[in-house]
């Protein structure tokens, strides 16, 4: 998802949803099958990747494709009549850097507590709502309004571009044309069915739409008319807004009653290795290597499998993923903004500011991050594309020459382990 935008709120009014048949949360909705998620989208190309037909080329291709897939002639010449490619889209797909920041910085600019205030404050404001998506689907508001918060701020951020421009340049272009194909097709039945026209259809311009930033296919798989009013409005309507995320939370798997992410105080003697989103360990054995709550008080002694995460190392902040926290990075594959995210919501349940770290802990640039990346690489490891993003892979690696090195694998990129990368080539 994009990074919510300092954008003025947006008038109801610009994106005023259409008077039709639409689906309910008890009603059959015959797209869901045909656009539901499963599973993470492709793995994107090489951001110096090359598309092999023109852009009108490719258009006029796809039209035939939509006309074949049953979109009605008027609605394909409506949305994509005279489009052309934004390379302003392009440029801002290049340059995204959710990776590039180190977590604490980026949790200090999104989980604010002035979205903590607005948080519990919709709440308060939307407490049937909330209780009956809670009854219905078992997700709490405190979850919901976690992501409605970072997404667009309550609406304030929503984005006010096109995004039939968006997405016609996204489809097209090579680093997620595949994706970004069934997006864009996705929006012209949204248009189709009388959701919405071109010109309503404005969000980010990443393609999202509502307050919640929903893709298109996202939006036809599960947005609900859950007021009962006649029509699916993500845009201005809370009812709405609170529903769809909680029904397409459902979708990925929340579990209901159960913990998602939790802040913990760890000791400096925990054998750091087992510090990794990928082993699962019963919180009794968490307990008995000295991991507690951030007030001091024990963790339960109990079977309910949790992750330690460390995503500054083991001089910061420390957090226990239970099951629910997979849901998170479902909904952005971005660890920094799936812990940012998932914490939020604890802290709008009432969980006290993060711990600080118990030392400066040193940043790779992005020009050291690529250089890590080219040992790593040298040395066998797939770590991807070289661009200064420590993603899954590159943590994976990192943990694997600690280890290797005698150093404490909490699986965090230092200088120190560049420089004894580097010292041996």
């Amino acid at each position: 998802m994009a990074v919510p935008s300092a954008a003025q709120p947006q008038p109801a009014a610009a994106a005023a949803p259409i008077a039709r048949q639409v689906p309910t949360p008890n009603a059959a909705n015959p797209l869901a099958a045909k656009y539901a998620t499963s599973g993470l989208p492709p793995k994107p190309n090489p951001a110096n990747c090359k598309n092999e037909v023109g852009f009108n080329t490719w258009l006029a291709s796809f039209r035939k494709q939509a006309a074949a897939e049953g979109v009605s002639a008027r609605t394909i010449a409506l949305a994509l009549d005279g489009r052309t490619l934004d390379s302003g889209v392009i440029a801002r797909d290049r340059k995204q850097g959710f990776f590039a920041q180190s977590f604490t910085d980026f949790a200090a600019k999104l989980a604010t507590n002035n979205r903590v205030t607005n948080g519990r404050a919709q709440i308060k404001k939307n407490a049937a709502a909330f209780s009956r998506a809670g009854q219905e689907y078992g997700v709490p508001a405190s979850v919901i309004t976690g992501f409605w918060a970072l997404e667009s701020d309550f609406g304030a951020g929503m984005g006010k571009l096109p995004i039939m421009n968006s997405l016609t340049t996204l489809a097209y272009d090579c680093r997620r044309g595949e994706m970004f194909r069934k997006e864009l097709m996705a929006a012209l039945e949204i248009i189709d069915r009388g959701d919405m026209t071109p010109e309503t259809m404005i969000g980010s311009w990443a393609g999202e739409i509502g307050q919640t930033q929903f893709l298109p296919t996202r939006y036809l798989a599960h947005a609900i008319d859950y007021d009962g009013d006649g029509d699916i409005n993500l845009f201005a309507n809370p009812t709405d807004i609170i529903g769809a995320t909680a029904n397409y939370m459902t979708h990925l798997g929340w579990r209901r009653d159960e913990p998602w992410l939790e802040e913990v105080i760890v000791t400096n003697d925990l054998p750091w290795d087992k510090a990794d989103l990928a082993i699962k360990l019963p919180r009794s054995q968490w307990a008995t290597w000295g991991v507690t709550k951030v007030d001091g008080s024990p963790l339960p002694a109990d079977a309910m499998p949790a992750s330690l995460m460390l995503p500054m190392g083991r001089y910061g902040p420390a957090f226990l993923a239970y099951e629910n926290f997979n849901v998170y990075l479902q909904w952005n594959q971005s660890l920094t903004y799936a812990i940012t995210a998932a914490w939020l919501s604890t802290r709008i349940d009432g969980a006290p500011p993060m711990q600080k770290p118990k030392r400066q802990i040193a940043v790779l640039g992005q020009d050291d991050a690529k250089e890590l990346q080219r040992q790593l690489k040298k040395r066998g490891f797939d770590v991807g594309e070289i661009d200064g993003k420590i993603g899954a892979n590159t943590r994976a690696a990192v943990k694997a020459m600690q280890v290797k090195l005698g150093f404490p694998a909490d699986s965090y990129p230092t200088p120190e382990l560049l420089a004894a990368l580097q010292s041996e080539s």
